[in-house]
This record gives C-alpha cells, structure tokens and sequence, in this order.
C-alpha cells in the first residue's frame, strides 16, 4: 500500500487530496499546524474508509516539519508522493501580509521566504532520499499563480517567494526524471471553494491524481475563468 503526505491539509483543498489519493487505496499522512483539525479531518476521511494520520507541525518549524514526516514515515513507511500545499490561517498575525511590488523590502518577502521555500526545502529534503532509493516517487508542489503565469503587483512579496519555489520544483523535476522520481508544480489560479465549478477543490484535486499518474510534466497551470483578482 502507499502512503501520501499532505503537507498544509486543511478542510478544502488538502481534504480533496486526501480524498482522492485515498479512494485509490493510499495511506494518508496530514500534515498541519493544529492537532485538533488534523483530528477531525482525519475522522472525517474515516467515513469514507480512508485510512489517514494527523501530524502537527509548522512549515515555518524546519525541525517540527521534518520529525512530523519522519513520525509519518515511521508508521506508515515510506511516503510515496509529497504534496506540499500550506495556506496561512491569517496573514496578519503569520506576518505574511500581502506587500506590493513598489513596497517590497527584504524584511518583507523574507517571512514568506521562509513559508514558502524553505518548508517545502525541509519536506523534499525529509522524503527525497527513500524516493531516490527506490528509484520512485512523486513531489508535487502548489502556489498560487502569482508565481509565475499571473503578475499581481499587490502581492509581490508572495510572488517572490512562490516564484523561488517554483523554479526550484522545475529544475528538481529536470534532476530527479532520470532516477525515477517525478516533481511538478501547480500555480492555481482560483479562490478555491468560492467560485464556480472549476473553483471547487474535489475538481482542483483531479489536477493532481493526473500528474500522478501522467509523469512527464514539469508543471500545470490550473485556472478558473470564472475567477476575478
């Protein structure tokens, strides 16, 4: 049986994940700041047979982030696909606030620095050695458009961030093909769950159960039309 970890699992998109990885007969590792959703979350993936995991840990937290998916690995095994998908709670009081291309300092962009590259650094670096043993495995990477396909001046301290972290997963995903291990990276362009169709994370997660198992692609953009800035 193999095992998903989901780092940044929440009640939207992360559920849809779990959910979708899990009807297919995955073991599901979740990964988030607070136990007491984890646990609910966790039971709430029961009722559809879904065998899943609450892990606590801040992306923020290098060393909570790595022991969660070590304890993950530990009794689950070897985490198969890493996808690594952390939303702030609040912005304000994460201090990730929005800052606008004109504006942006290094005290600024450095917060989100640290959200957005180093975590996902710490959880590829946490999983990536059993992957390349074994010659396989999936790391598959979310942010939101302004990381590339989409410029929005207004979060330019977000776009930095995100925009490293992107580049980072594009030339894993060159690195890593020839020893089996597939990473891409998903810029969604959707207020997920506020929307239309298109904007509904059951159909946001289909994204990814399709760059499971298609593995050539280095990215997808994903968009809503429907969707407004």
């Amino acid at each position: 049986m193999s095992t998903i970890a989901i780092v940044g699992a929440g009640p939207g998109l992360g559920r849809s994940i779990a959910r979708r990885f899990g009807a297919k007969g995955f073991r599901v590792a979740l990964v988030s700041r607070n136990q007491n959703n984890l646990d609910r979350l966790v039971d709430d993936l029961a009722t559809d047979g879904i065998q899943a995991h609450g892990f606590a840990a801040d992306v923020t937290d290098r060393a909570t982030l790595a022991s969660a998916l070590s304890a993950a690995k530990d009794l689950l095994g070897p985490i198969d696909v890493l996808e690594y998908s952390p939303a702030p709670p609040d912005a304000q009081t994460a201090g990730l606030t929005p800052v606008d291309a004109v504006s942006l300092t290094v005290e600024s962009v450095q917060p989100q620095i640290e959200y957005y590259l180093y975590g996902a650094i710490t959880a590829v670096r946490q999983v990536l050695p059993d992957m390349l043993a074994r010659g396989a495995g999936t790391i598959l990477v979310s942010t939101g458009a302004s990381s590339g396909p989409v410029i929005h001046p207004p979060f330019a301290n977000i776009a930095a961030a995100s925009g490293a972290l992107r580049n980072w997963v594009l030339n894993l995903h060159a690195a890593l093909a020839p020893q089996g291990v597939h990473a891409a990276h998903v810029a969604i362009a959707a207020w997920i769950g506020q929307g239309g169709p298109k904007s509904q994370p059951s159909t946001i997660a289909e994204t990814y159960w399709d760059l499971y198992n298609n593995r050539s692609e280095p990215e997808r953009f994903y968009l809503d039309e429907e969707m407004t800035i």
